[in-house]
């Protein structure tokens, strides 16, 4: 593979002061070669081959060498072709003419293999160019990492154009992080100047600004510096600094510059969407890793569970009685199952909910998710008592003061769904709230809105976890002696985001906690009134 770092080849030329004597001894050979042929070679002829060293000149040893051999080949002629012979003088006033064409003939040609010679070397050098952006797209493509990237491309443009590179990627909060590379990654790290800090203040500038896609140039005492935005097909994947002394190399290859950027965001997108495509492919392999625990959870541990309550129950029934103790041990082992199951129930809940809803962007205003809700009209004071049945057992040390106005409106929602999201936040409340305490429940209706609170006498929520407590796992004491595994809030705040409405949690001025939500009511049917 060709090297990357390699300089620009140019065809090899004699040192500066070779060339003058070079180019005399040239005319001097010329001269030596064709006297003995004087009495056979035609005067012509002769001119031919001075002209003809005048071209090699200027091919081989530039412009001053042969505009020099063109002087000296006209004044070679005159010494040993032209009568009188060995001397200056011109017998012939023709033979001006002669020198005259000969001259201008010689100095056209060298002009033209001048040029030639030029535009060979620029096409020699622009194919070397992109034989060294073919290798270094190669090696590109093959970086693992972008401290890879970078290395590469130090390399490059160090190799190139004698210049140093630093790369800034964007981070955490679209601010810009320079990037190194690693050593022990086994390639070769060349060193790079610190930058300034207002050269990193103009590459964070460049990042931000969507109007500034092109190259900046600038100049400091550190020397010349061109910024380029790494343009991505999506956005700007990060700012390449290159810096040299003179500066005169970095405009002469702006167009390589450009290049190499375009390579470089390349590359930086590629890795990008690497590592998206990884993401994704560890996202479902945990999809399918979660679905086969549900799985487990919902036929090999619920089934063993509901016998286990089955065969505690029937533990008391048993003739004749078991002695208190054991009976006691029988209820105690059902309640135990019992809670375990609810616990069993609310994990698969939760996992059913995650799988069906879309994950919320953080500051997004709740709304229908992709939950299946099967939403019928009905008045919500029958979902409550529902619920409150429901959890008699729970609610068995605590008064449930419910406020219903008489003139609620039906609301469009899932009942079955609805009764957990109340018997949640009911036994919530009775957990946290001290024994012979009542809980409020209370329903008002305003603004197009259907407003539920339900409050107890408890500590309240910590103050500053008040944002956590419907987060997975999230539990008013974590520390504390209350059971449970802090899904409950959670599967509320999925339920009703799902109907389109939302859910706080709040400590009131008169104490304990709160949790309020909010559910849309819309426009409900109207109903016929039955005949008398």
């Amino acid at each position: 593979m060709p090297r990357t770092d390699a300089p620009l080849p140019a065809q090899a030329r004699p040192p500066s002061r070779w060339r003058y004597p070079l180019a005399a001894a040239a005319c001097g050979a010329t001269t030596v070669a064709t006297t003995p042929l004087h009495d056979w070679l035609e005067p012509v002829n002769a001119v031919m081959l001075f002209l003809f060293t005048v071209v090699l000149v200027a091919a081989r040893l530039g412009r001053g060498p042969a505009v020099m051999a063109a002087f000296l080949s006209v004044g070679l002629f005159d010494f040993f072709y032209v009568p009188p012979r060995f001397s200056f003088a011109v017998s012939d006033i023709q033979y001006l003419l002669t020198f005259a064409v000969m001259l201008a003939v010689a100095l056209l040609i060298a002009q033209l293999a001048l040029g030639m010679r030029q535009r060979a070397d620029e096409a020699l050098q622009a194919a070397r160019r992109a034989q060294a952006l073919h290798a270094l797209a190669h090696q590109l493509a093959g970086a693992l990492t972008a401290s890879q990237v970078l290395a590469h491309l130090r390399a490059f443009v160090h190799g190139q154009l004698h210049a140093t590179l630093q790369l800034w990627l964007p981070g955490p909060g679209q601010t810009l992080e320079r990037i190194e590379a690693d050593p022990g990654e086994g390639l070769s790290t060349l060193p790079a100047p610190v930058p300034s800090a207002s050269l990193a203040l103009l590459a964070q500038s460049v990042v931000q600004d969507s109007a500034r896609p092109g190259p900046h140039r600038l100049q400091d005492e550190d020397g010349h510096h061109v910024l380029l935005p790494l343009l991505g097909s999506t956005r700007k994947r990060g700012v390449m600094l290159v810096s040299e002394a003179e500066g005169h190399r970095l405009q002469a290859h702006a167009e390589m510059l450009d290049a190499v950027g375009a390579l470089a965001a390349t590359a930086l997108e590629r890795l990008h969407f690497v590592e998206v495509a990884h993401q994704s492919e560890l996202d479902m392999q945990t999809e399918r890793l979660r679905n086969a625990i549900l799985s487990a959870l919902s036929h090999d541990v619920r089934t063993p569970l509901t016998a286990l309550v089955g065969m505690a129950e029937t533990l008391s029934l048993l003739q004749p009685p078991l002695s208190p103790q054991a009976r006691e041990m029988a209820e105690a082992l059902r309640g135990q199952a019992l809670r375990l199951h609810d616990m069993v129930s609310k994990l698969l809940d939760m996992a059913r909910l995650q799988a069906t809803l879309p994950a919320p962007s953080r500051g997004a205003t709740p709304g229908p998710g992709r939950l299946p809700l099967r939403l019928e009209w009905q008045p919500i004071e029958e979902v409550i008592g529902a619920s409150i049945q429901l959890l008699a057992a729970a609610l068995a040390r605590h008064r449930v003061a419910v406020d219903l106005p008489c003139d609620l409106p039906l609301v469009a929602l899932d009942a079955v769904l609805m009764e957990r999201v109340f018997g949640n936040l009911l036994d919530n409340a009775a957990k946290y709230a001290p024994p012979d305490t009542d809980i409020q429940l209370a329903v008002r209706a305003a603004e197009g809105w259907l407003q539920v609170s339900v409050h107890n006498a408890g500590t309240g929520f910590p103050p500053e976890r008040l944002h956590e407590v419907f987060e997975l796992f999230a539990r008013g004491e974590p520390e504390g002696h209350v059971p449970g595994m802090g899904l409950g809030l959670a599967i509320c705040k999925a339920i009703v985001e799902a109907h389109g409405g939302r859910i706080d949690a709040l400590n009131p001025p008169t104490g304990g906690a709160e949790v309020r939500l909010q559910l849309p009511l819309g426009t409900p049917p109207a109903i016929e009134p039955e005949p008398a």
